[in-house]
């Protein structure tokens, strides 16, 4: 779907050939229930796997009604893609109930399977309403922009810093030393980490769009925090790391465009995988997401 509102990047940059938003959202119909997004770098460049969920997703609610806004979606990266080259969903729709709809949804590039992702939609309905977790975080504002926090940090460490609005289209503002700034001293850290986010542009109103920006989103930094108590960091030549399946619910509409707070920590890690997990709030508190992943995370060579 080409979504309203969101440009296209320029081109200003040889190796890029649309950034931000505008490399992920059009997701545009090529037959009976098949989509292709166009690639997002000119250069060979792998992937981000948040991107594909996103655009798998925005596939899936394509053909669903819009009276049913996505609630839950569970994923399993196949191959590293390669984001120089368009992608091909191929949604198959499972079912349409009174009140839920499924979809499945294979991304292919070059005839060959990279994810594989269902899809849940639900009519809107009013029900029970509880929530266990309590946000108690600092005002996104009193925190650092990613360019502030390194300004102050040099090397590959402060090239990190500096590149995130180039790599992921979010504002984003940590709270506490990450994981990784520890592991750039070679100390431990806990394995948890919390920044807010929204959005670097404006987006529209439409909610499978909102939907899709969180499903980006979450698969953003989390597998850095099953890396914390080893003292390394995801991107490290010491370090092979990758997203295995990756599961979201998503617990009440709300705009990516506004800030968010997410924690995130890891539970456990052992035989070269480990498992992570989320919780996305609003500025109200309420939450908004939650995220379980599963990552492979090996070491290599002697440290």
């Amino acid at each position: 779907m080409q979504v309203e509102g969101v440009a296209e990047s320029s081109g200003e940059q040889q190796d890029v050939v649309r950034d931000g938003w505008a490399g992920v959202f059009p997701v545009s119909p090529t037959g009976a229930d098949t989509f292709r997004a166009g690639p997002r770098r000119s250069a060979p460049e792998r992937s981000f796997g948040g991107a594909v969920v996103a655009q798998s997703l925005l596939a899936a609610g394509a053909t669903v009604a819009p009276d049913r806004p996505a609630h839950s979606l569970h994923a399993y990266f196949l191959r590293a893609g390669e984001a120089s080259a368009p992608i091909d969903f191929h949604v198959h729709r499972v079912r349409d109930g009174g009140s839920y709809s499924t979809r499945r949804v294979t991304a292919e590039q070059s005839g060959r399977a990279i994810l594989e992702l269902t899809a849940s939609f639900q009519v809107a309905e009013t029900g029970f309403t509880h929530q266990v977790p309590q946000l108690a975080a600092p005002e996104p504002k009193s925190l650092p922009t990613a360019q502030e926090a390194a300004a102050d940090v040099q090397g590959a460490l402060g090239e990190w810093f500096a590149q995130l609005p180039r790599r992921h289209p979010f504002d984003i503002r940590f709270d506490g030393e990450l994981p990784r700034v520890a592991a750039s001293r070679g100390e431990a850290a806990p394995p948890r980490q919390r920044f807010w986010m929204r959005s670097l542009e404006p987006l529209p109103d439409e909610p499978l769009v909102h939907a899709a920006a969180l499903a980006y989103a979450s698969d953003m930094l989390m597998l850095s925090t099953s890396l914390a108590p080893h003292a390394r960091a995801v991107g490290a030549a010491d370090v092979a790391a990758a997203s295995l399946d990756h599961a979201v619910w998503l617990h009440r509409p709300v705009r990516a465009d506004e800030w968010l707070c997410f924690e995130q920590e890891s539970s456990w890690a052992a035989g070269g995988r480990c498992h992570c997990s989320g919780r996305l709030f609003d500025r109200a508190g309420r939450l908004v997401m939650t995220v379980a992943q599963e990552g492979m995370v090996r070491p290599l060579g002697p440290r």
